[in-house]
């Protein structure tokens, strides 16, 4: 990373002290969100591991911060003309809600592929939503061109000094509450939590070590600190911090205040919220399990400190989280699809449900496929959906069927 000297010489757009009356001006209007010790994962990790519940706030992340500690400073002339944003996401939900909240009109600009659940759920909160373009690129120029047409403030998601000093006062709760912690681990989309948290980890002499997490998909921070050029694109679990274009405020503050960032894969992802609902009981969308998600992927880095992990936010569609959990059933073999070549005739079905009755597996489904096949026609193919209790059983289920003759194949997640 960057020299961190250059705080010496060139004071930082966010201090302290913002962060400090970021807190006091907040306090009472969002939630007090706890900080747990997670003894299972303390295990898992050989470090001791604090977890910061954010996806506890009322819109299920710590995106409330930032805008409430914004909405709160501006004018009265400013409140009555209203405030815009361009999200999809948290940070609509968060302005929407406080903004209501306060008596201060809201307009939010989304692309018109929004998914309507979180169209709904913004509309919800009180906000005007407004649907423009296909990508939130064109939203976000929208969002411009109607701040300039009707007299409104805009609210950044994350580069204005504002967001990024209530976006601090996550990592200050987290050190009143265990004071003790010596790493934190911090996701990073367009830089504004890492920014803040990093301006309370290394104040008044503290030595806190601080990392930041993104996805592997949308390096963008990572890019612009490294002077690399990795591609930002595709369809990532964590798209709370898939930005492409960390902002100008916050890649100074990363580059001078952050110790190294480290880069996490899409399965890592999928692992992390699933092992988290299994573990604390907390839902957690992608970008909140991947704090947790670099500490598995290097263990050895973290093995013997103290460490913290903002579980950033919960918002994760139902049926993403469905699949999710149902993916990991499959890798850890709990759940699995196994191909097995059959001959076509009246017993075949039966002579092979009694194995898996045998070794104690249970079948969920049965697909036959007689037509599209390059068997014989009296051959056909059958899939059979089951469920073990782990690897090891699925693995006697699959011995056994061979000793029994059958040729059989288990069909592979990517």
């Amino acid at each position: 990373m960057a020299t961190k000297a250059a705080s010496a010489t060139a004071p930082l757009p966010v201090s302290i002290d913002d962060v400090r009356a970021a807190q006091a001006r907040i306090a009472g209007q969002i939630v007090r969100t706890p900080t747990l010790i997670s003894r299972t994962l303390s295990e898992l990790t050989g470090a001791t591991v604090y977890l910061k519940f954010e996806n506890l706030q009322f819109t299920a992340a710590y995106k409330e911060r930032g805008a409430l500690n914004t909405l709160l400073q501006l004018d009265e002339a400013a409140r009555a003309k209203g405030v815009i944003a361009a999200s999809a996401g948290n940070h609509a939900q968060g302005l929407a809600y406080h903004a209501t909240r306060l008596g201060i009109p809201s307009t939010i600009v989304m692309p018109k592929n929004t998914p309507t659940v979180k169209i709904t759920q913004t509309e919800g909160h009180g906000a005007n939503v407004v649907l423009f373009g296909e990508t939130f690129d064109a939203a976000y120029a929208h969002s411009r061109e109607l701040e300039a047409e009707q007299g409104l403030t805009f609210v950044h998601p994350f580069d204005d000094v504002r967001v990024i000093a209530g976006q601090g006062t996550v990592a200050m709760e987290m050190l009143e509450d265990v004071p003790q912690l010596d790493t934190l681990v911090v996701p990073i989309g367009g830089g504004g939590l890492i920014s803040g948290s990093a301006t309370v980890a290394k104040s008044e002499g503290r030595r806190l070590e601080v990392i930041g997490v993104q996805a592997e998909l949308y390096p963008s921070m990572y890019n612009r600190i490294h002077h690399t050029d990795m591609p930002c694109a595709g369809d990532t679990l964590a798209e709370g911090i898939a930005v492409k274009q960390p902002g100008g405020i916050t890649a100074k503050m990363v580059e001078t205040l952050v110790d190294d960032i480290v880069l996490v894969s899409e399965r890592r992802l999928e692992e992390l919220v699933s092992l988290l609902l299994q573990i604390e009981k907390t839902v957690v969308e992608g970008a909140g399990a991947a704090g947790l998600a670099a500490l598995l992927a290097e263990p050895e880095r973290f093995k013997g400190k103290t460490v913290g992990i903002i579980l950033c936010g919960g918002n994760i569609d139902t049926r993403l989280l469905a699949n999710v959990l149902l993916r990991d059933l499959a890798r850890s073999g709990r759940l699995a699809r196994l191909r097995l070549r059959l001959q076509d005739r009246p017993g075949a079905l039966f002579h092979v449900s009694r194995i898996f009755h045998e070794q104690g597996v249970n079948i969920i489904e049965v697909y036959h496929q007689r037509v599209f096949t390059t068997l014989p026609a009296k051959g056909l193919i059958t899939d059979i959906e089951c469920e073990t209790r782990d690897r090891n059983h699925l693995d006697r289920l699959i011995t056994a069927l061979r000793r029994a003759q059958y040729e059989v194949s288990q069909v592979e997640l990517a």
